[in-house]
């Protein structure tokens, strides 16, 4: 966990001059080219040793599931993974990172993977996306948020969503996800200090969640986002036009109607290959489960999902968001409250 989300304060490194040292991301060019290229070496040459130098032994790493606080849980985790989908591959569909000090950054690696499986005879076709949030200081993992779209590889492989969720228990999160939300995300968020870099983008997209995810005014889609709107959302589906959008944000909060998002982080990054300014932010959505009963009998008891979501803007609208959180992970909290049966999984990564 980074203390009092003081990541980038240490008396002993040298003023910050707005800069980022290149110990940050040696060997390679960039953290763009560092993310990309450390990621493919663990989930495509299948190096999983390659994550001893690349994590700290004690770092944090929160998922749907929970939270585990150590490395050899994420190298555990990560071979299971593996080792169940070994046809997978992933590629960068986007890296926004941002600086946290001289020394560190956050960067937000939205991954697109694409598999092969052979289900009861059939080839099917798998395609999901990840959005891993981690905190790297000096080239070395400190602590991650990392959000799977597990929905869509259920429903691709004709699996089915309820049965998958009965499999799993949530095992609650630890570290700085228990702790509030910060009071000014966009000066400290839970990854610490960060510089005030597109200060008028990020606040409309703060406005936007305020108004629109957390206010319920839905009309000021129009007001924030372009007519002509992507949102690419979980079960690999895709929606357009402010309609589409209203409509995935209610059937999103019918469950939980009196639910709110906190906004744990956010990280910007501007860059041509990815068709300009983008706004990563990791959020935490709390609600007690008794509204619409989309996952079974109600429980009037509180979940936490954690999800993270991408916006691109263009000409001070949004255009674009991509949204990552994992409904099966949803299901097994709920489930776990109910007093189901769920079988404990031991990978929370």
């Amino acid at each position: 966990m980074v203390d009092d989300r003081q990541a980038g304060k240490n008396n002993s490194q040298p003023p910050d001059d707005g800069q980022l040292d290149k110990v940050a991301y040696a060997p390679y060019r960039d953290p763009d080219d560092f993310i990309r290229e450390v990621t493919d070496q663990i989930w495509v040459s299948r190096d999983v040793s390659f994550i001893e130098q690349n994590y700290e032994p004690n770092s944090i790493v929160h998922g749907a599931l929970g939270t585990t606080t150590s490395r050899d849980g994420v190298i555990q985790g990560s071979l299971m993974r593996i080792a169940a989908t070994p046809s997978r591959v992933g590629q960068a569909e986007d890296v926004v990172w941002e600086r946290r000090g001289r020394e560190a950054f956050l960067s937000s690696h939205l991954v697109l993977s694409a598999d092969s499986l052979i289900e009861d005879g059939q080839i099917r076709d798998v395609r999901s996306r990840t959005i891993a949030n981690c905190l790297y200081r000096k080239g070395r993992m400190v602590e991650e948020w990392v959000i799977r779209d597990r929905l869509a590889t259920v429903l691709q492989t004709g699996a089915d969503p309820e049965a998958e969720g009965r499999a799993l228990t949530f095992q609650g999160f630890q570290g700085s996800l228990t702790q509030p939300a910060p009071a000014d995300v966009l000066t400290c968020g839970d990854s610490g200090p960060r510089p005030d870099d597109f200060r008028p983008e990020c606040e409309l997209v703060l406005d936007f969640i305020n108004l629109v995810w957390n206010q319920r005014n839905l009309a000021q889609v129009h007001n924030f986002m372009i007519r002509d709107l992507v949102l690419h959302t979980i079960g690999d589906r895709t929606v357009i036009r402010p309609d589409g959008y209203q409509r995935s944000l209610l059937n999103f909060l019918a469950p939980f109607p009196a639910g709110q998002f906190e906004i744990r982080d956010i990280a910007t990054n501007f860059a041509t290959r990815y068709a300009g300014l983008r706004i990563a932010i990791t959020w935490k959505f709390v609600g007690r489960y008794d509204g619409a009963p989309y996952f079974g009998s109600l429980t009037n008891e509180v979940i936490e999902v954690l999800g993270s979501s991408q916006f691109l803007i263009q000409e001070g609208r949004i255009v674009k968001e991509v949204r990552v959180y994992d409904e099966i992970a949803l299901r097994a909290q709920i489930n776990g409250k109910r007093g189901d049966n769920a079988q404990i999984s031991a990978n929370i990564y």
